[in-house]
């Protein structure tokens, strides 16, 4: 739907909707929203990403002569937002030791299926990559609990730690619910792979809406959506899986000298569909 078109245009079009899409740039950084559906590295069956134009993007933006610009992070293909990219390979690297060491702040949006209990909160749940046995075998990401309630007493009971399991902590708060549907405000504390997807999903009960993914274990297969979603949005269950995954880096807190507050508007069809739910909210 809102992917297919951007694999099929013309790098130096890429490139120029990037320019465009550009919301902040200094002597040091080039901040752009990264738009629905564009995966940041290539891969096979992809066609365009976002490394292959740097070198185009860096010369509309300053002049022929201009080095690539360099990665400085990564935002999953479907995510939408705050995406910082570099000048010089020095910028880069500085800023990739400022995520990796937790010093960025990250507020993302995300509008989930049903609201989260208690409505604001910590999830602090190690995630493991396995292996599903369905009659489509795939991987999924999930949780690996460090604890579990023991069947005789039901005390508390440190789990064994999966070796591959990595740290997680995502803090959440509601912001607005209707129609079966939560807008809430996330921020990631470590930076797991699709850690929020699998937190709201598996953690909270709440996936995302349009994460076709996360939203079962077993099966892969469209969404479920509550009957007064679909009514909503004007969809047929029959269309659910053409709903995009609603999930938006809104708001990044660099500490760069000062510290550098990079803020993206969320997507029309995100807006569209806040609009549809009246998840209303006072926007602070």
């Amino acid at each position: 739907m809102l992917s297919t078109g951007l694999q099929h245009v013309h790098p130096n079009v890429l490139a120029k909707m990037l320019k465009q899409a550009t919301v902040y740039q200094n002597e040091e950084i080039v901040v752009i929203n990264k738009p629905y559906g564009l995966p940041v590295h290539g891969g096979p069956g992809i066609k365009n990403c976002i490394t292959d134009v740097l070198p185009i993007l860096a010369k509309m933006l300053e002049n022929m002569k201009a080095e690539p610009l360099h990665l400085c992070h990564r935002l999953d293909k479907e995510t939408t937002g705050v995406m910082v990219l570099a000048r010089s390979k020095e910028a880069a690297d500085r800023i990739r030791l400022l995520f990796k060491t937790r010093q960025v702040e990250k507020i993302y949006w995300a509008i989930s299926l049903g609201e989260p209990d208690p409505t604001e909160g910590i999830v602090d749940i190690p995630i493991v990559e396995k292996e599903v046995q369905s009659h489509q075998s795939h991987y999924k990401r999930t949780l690996a609990p460090s604890y579990r309630l023991s069947p005789e007493d039901g005390k508390v009971v440190r789990i064994r730690r999966n070796r591959s399991a990595e740290s997680a902590v995502t803090r959440y708060r509601l912001l607005a619910s209707s129609a079966a549907c939560s807008l809430l405000e996330l921020q990631p504390i470590t930076g797991v792979k699709h850690q929020i997807r699998v937190h709201l999903a598996y953690g909270l009960g709440c996936p995302i809406l349009g994460d076709h993914k996360y939203s079962h274990w077993s099966k892969l297969a469209p969404q479920k959506l509550p009957k007064v979603t679909l009514k909503r949005l004007k969809l047929e269950q029959s269309k659910a899986r053409h709903v995009p995954l609603h999930l938006h880096a809104h708001r990044l807190s660099l500490p760069l000298g000062e510290r550098l507050d990079l803020v993206c508007k969320p997507p029309p069809f995100f807006h569209k569909t806040l609009k549809n739910l009246e998840l209303d909210f006072a926007k602070d």
